[in-house]
């Protein structure tokens, strides 16, 4: 016990003379060894547990260190890719009045002038670019030395390739939309980034003209893979004045609640002259001079439909056909009221002003083909054919759905369609 005593003795002086640094609030814990034991050797035996804590220590200290340099390499590409962004987007800008939609004065704008976010997801969004041009620089090389069957060998994986890269850059622009407000440089930002969409598709619709060879001008489908304001097709001829008609086409898709709005026919002083629409919980309805019909359609199955409506002026009478049958029918839908000439017909969006005012949430989701329309009310049979695809099927005499007629705009894309192998 004497041994043990004086052994406690000097462990609580050099204690002493370490409590006399500042250790903030530090407790010691004096602890007996034996007598024959080396105080060196039981203060070793004893110091497991703050070896490991410092071992701990200098593992977190390197792990900062690795982080904080991966950080600073994140940062570097960070920079180089928005520089790389701002080149891409200064050599694609169109022409003023080409390319992204048209702002009209007072129009409306439920998503309205949105952030497009850090500088990070913008870096990303130029990455995204800059690969799906570099895929079209390869298409274009290899077009031109490549075989008529290599060639549309090369089509189908540009379909495929592009399609998969545009809707991720979509995507992206689609979050930040649902994000915070933003600010105007970062809107015009946003609308740079549409207007590069726009010019590459522009560029690939060139490419395929020369891929196509034969190919019918009226094969093709139009695809709106989200629900945007910008994204939309224009028909580059008007309408004439019209005291009936009948509108048809194949349509396709899965989108709820409502399909959105399949065409819009609007005139100077009235936005919702012809408008086909599905909105929220509403049925399909069509509007005539902004009078409404509701249409007994069901086709947001994700299944290719054919759709016809028939109307005439006198009494307002019209029919709806679905998949070539009849499946109602009524009057009153703006009677004497003929369709107004020299107005924009426009393919996936709800006109609020003429040729703009988009609203996302009317926005048309999916895919429609073979949009044609008469000057007249087509019989039965004639829309029978149309629906199963009679060679004596007729084109439209007012709109024939052709590649020439249609011009897109914000991503939305032209892709090779033949709505009668959905039949076989």
């Amino acid at each position: 016990m004497e041994g043990i005593s004086w052994r406690l003795f000097l462990l609580s002086l050099v204690l002493l003379e370490g409590s006399t640094q500042d250790f903030g609030q530090t407790q010691f814990i004096c602890t007996s060894v034996p007598k024959d034991m080396d105080l060196c050797a039981a203060t070793m035996q004893n110091s497991g547990p703050a070896e490991d804590l410092k071992t701990t220590v200098m593992q977190l200290r390197e792990t900062v260190l690795q982080q904080k340099e991966v950080i600073m390499n994140q940062k570097e590409t960070i920079r180089e890719l928005t520089s790389k962004l701002t080149r891409c987007e200064s050599q694609s800008l169109p022409e003023p009045g080409v390319g992204g939609r048209r702002k009209e004065p007072g129009s409306k704008n439920t998503m309205g002038d949105v952030s497009r976010g850090p500088s990070d997801t913008l870096a990303q969004l130029g990455q995204t670019l800059q690969t799906l041009k570099q895929r079209l620089e390869n298409l274009e090389q290899y077009s031109r030395i490549n075989s008529t069957a290599q060639t549309n060998s090369l089509k189908d994986l540009l379909q495929n390739k592009i399609d998969d890269m545009e809707k991720q850059v979509l995507s992206r622009v689609n979050m930040l939309e649902e994000s915070k407000g933003g600010q105007r440089n970062e809107t015009d930002q946003r609308n740079k980034v549409e207007s590069t969409l726009t010019s590459i598709h522009s560029r690939i619709t060139d490419l395929e003209k020369g891929q196509k060879g034969n190919r019918p001008l009226d094969k093709f489908q139009l695809t709106f893979p989200l629900r945007t304001n910008y994204m939309y097709a224009k028909v580059k001829k008007s309408l004439p004045e019209m005291y009936a008609f009948t509108l048809c086409m194949w349509i396709k898709s899965s989108a709820s609640p409502g399909v959105g709005t399949p065409f819009s026919y609007a005139v100077p002083g009235q936005a919702n002259e012809l408008v086909l629409i599905e909105w929220g919980n509403n049925p399909m309805e069509i509007l005539i001079n902004d009078k409404v019909a509701k249409l007994p359609f069901q086709i947001n199955d994700d299944k290719w439909h054919h759709i016809c409506v028939t109307w005439t002026t006198r009494d307002g009478v019209w029919e709806a056909f679905q998949d070539g049958v009849l499946r109602g029918s009524g009057e009153n839908l703006a009677p004497y009221h003929p369709i107004k000439p020299h107005g924009v017909l426009v393919l996936g969006q709800e006109q609020d002003t003429l040729g703009g005012g988009f609203d996302a949430t009317q926005a048309f989701v999916g895919e429609l083909a073979n949009f044609n329309m008469w000057d007249r009310k087509l019989t039965t049979g004639e829309i029978y054919n149309l629906a199963t695809c009679n060679n004596r099927a007729q084109v439209g005499n007012v709109f024939a759905w052709s590649e020439t007629s249609i011009e897109v705009f914000g991503g939305a894309t032209k892709w090779t369609f033949e709505p009668c192998r959905q039949l076989n």
